[in-house]
């Protein structure tokens, strides 16, 4: 018989004193006593005996076998993939061009007018030809406020394109503003395919005939919603576009992706820009801009990192509908995509239940943690006390995370991020041998053994780390582990590894002892 338990990833709980007095150390771990002249080897056998006579799973053994996979990072060579920039006023189905051409759901769609607001790339593949697909904004002449951000990014991603996909919406015809996109596109002299989309059967064909009076050839009569058309389409686009981009910047395919999290207008656009050095996202005082997640990557000294931008997450109350629900549902998977995030507060505000939810969200996600605390300029010497004291209390929890102050509207202090996120990500990568691993937790056991319950006390028997991504390790046990007794190893190995940024996973294997026959 046996059970498995998983260690609560819970960190810097109250301080717990366990009782020395009443337990042999000689018999917690190996039945035999250490005197700090036995090597790390000598104890990962001795540790490793302790296992004979318990009975072990298939599960247990591979464990035991393989010690774990981990995975390390290389960069590899830089590629620039032709880009092909689908445009079009808004409302007429774009972004629901590019999930087709993407063959699954990975653009924000909604049926009201300007869902999309910044210039969205993604990696796209078809008949084993890659290249990337750009989702702009609706474009509309004489715009103002925010909306003059969107056309103007929808501008930038015409220039940095090799073909352009113009989208019009056939049931309404051209109208001036496809004549208005129409005179724009012919001044670039690339090659431009009139889309008609919203053709969904063969009754409706007919109506197309009329988008030829905008002068840009054959219109494609496509449906984006039931993918009608779309194949030919792209069948044609291939023989467009280059082997190679044109206008695009070569881009590694593989530089440590940085998740920028927080609340709606904490600054996470204006981070994103400051580091790229120009207008990349749509930047607006307001909240909730930001909708799609944009990949961009940066340099900052002398290293290039791969920063998405996502959607601030808000509370659960405003998520029960609309743009705002999917793209925190693109938020999420773009966490999971991502290998450190840096949550960003607005240090002009308390700290919120929203943003302790927020790295709540990156704790479950296992992933390394950088907390940046952005407005710094804003800041005035009687926030800043209050401030202190609300990162002691309610970011006690996650005080092993790197912290940056710096303002991303000036790029104050934005180079002390790379530290911070090289720090991070270091100790996600860790890995411990296994025969030092054991070695620690003999030493650890032998000063501060598990306090007795109910008159019994679990042995460790056995530990081994066996993934990284995060640091996950497991022990093998006789009894269930104290929570504290768990917060308590945790807390150890970040003093002895330091493991600065990342989560500590610690799970338990409850062993029984094998019956004599």
């Amino acid at each position: 018989m046996s059970t498995e338990h998983n260690g609560e990833n819970v960190e810097n709980p109250s301080e717990e004193t366990f009782d020395l007095s009443s337990v042999d150390p000689s018999e917690i771990i190996s039945g035999e006593e250490f005197d700090g002249e036995v090597t790390d080897e000598e104890r990962l056998r001795s540790m490793r005996s302790n296992l004979d006579g318990f009975d072990l799973e298939d599960e247990d053994m591979k464990i035991l076998d393989e010690n774990g996979e981990f995975i390390g990072f290389t960069q590899p060579e830089a590629e620039a993939l032709p880009v092909l920039a689908i445009v079009g006023r808004p409302n007429v189905g774009k972004s629901a061009l590019v999930n087709r051409v993407l063959g699954r759901r990975e653009a924000v769609v909604e049926d009201i007018p300007g869902v999309t607001r910044d210039r969205v790339s993604y990696p796209a593949e078809w008949n084993g030809k890659r290249f990337t697909v750009v989702d702009t904004g609706g474009w509309e002449p004489d715009a103002r406020g925010i909306d003059a951000s969107v056309a103007a990014q929808a501008e930038v991603a015409i220039d940095l394109c090799d073909a352009v996909l113009f989208v019009v919406d056939s049931r309404v015809g051209a109208t001036s503003t496809d004549e208005h996109v129409m005179q724009l596109l012919r001044r670039t002299n690339k090659p431009v395919f009139l889309v008609a989309n919203k053709v969904d059967d063969a009754i409706q064909e007919p109506e197309v005939a009329q988008l030829w009076s905008l002068g840009l050839g054959e219109p494609w009569a496509v449906s984006a919603l039931h993918g009608r058309g779309v194949a030919d389409l792209l069948d044609a686009v291939l023989k467009a576009l280059p082997e190679e981009s044109a206008v695009a910047k070569p881009k590694l395919a593989g530089p440590r992706r940085v998740a920028l999290l927080g609340r709606p207008n904490v600054g996470k656009s204006s981070l994103l820009n400051k580091a790229a050095g120009e207008e990349r996202v749509v930047v607006n005082d307001l909240a909730g801009t930001t909708r799609d997640p944009v990949d961009e990557q940066v340099e900052i000294a002398g290293r290039v990192w791969t920063f998405v931008d996502t959607a601030g997450i808000r509370r659960r109350v405003h998520l029960q509908q609309g743009a705002d629900f999917y793209a925190s549902l693109r938020t999420a998977a773009a966490l999971e995509k991502a290998e450190v995030a840096v949550v960003l507060f607005d240090v002009t505000q308390p700290i919120s239940d929203q943003d302790l939810r927020i790295v709540d969200l990156v704790l479950e996600s296992g992933r390394a943690l950088v907390l940046a605390f952005n407005k710094w300029d804003l800041l005035d010497d009687d926030r800043r006390r209050y401030l202190e004291r609300e990162i002691e209390t309610d970011l006690a929890h996650v005080s092993w995370a790197p912290r940056v102050n710096l303002s991303a509207r000036t790029g104050r202090h934005l180079e002390k991020l790379v530290p911070a996120i090289e720090t991070a990500l270091d100790s996600w990568d860790t890995r411990i041998p296994t025969a030092k691993f054991n070695a620690f937790i003999a030493e650890l056991v032998q000063e501060h053994p598990h306090p007795l319950r109910g008159g019994k006390q679990p042995r460790i028997l056995f530990g081994t780390q066996v993934q990284n991504r995060p640091p996950t390790f497991v022990l093998f046990t006789t009894g269930f582990l104290d929570p504290g007794y768990r917060r308590f190893i945790q807390r150890r190995l970040r003093e002895n590894y330091s493991f600065d940024g990342t989560p500590i996973v610690l799970n338990m294997r409850i062993r029984e002892k094998r019956e004599r026959r």
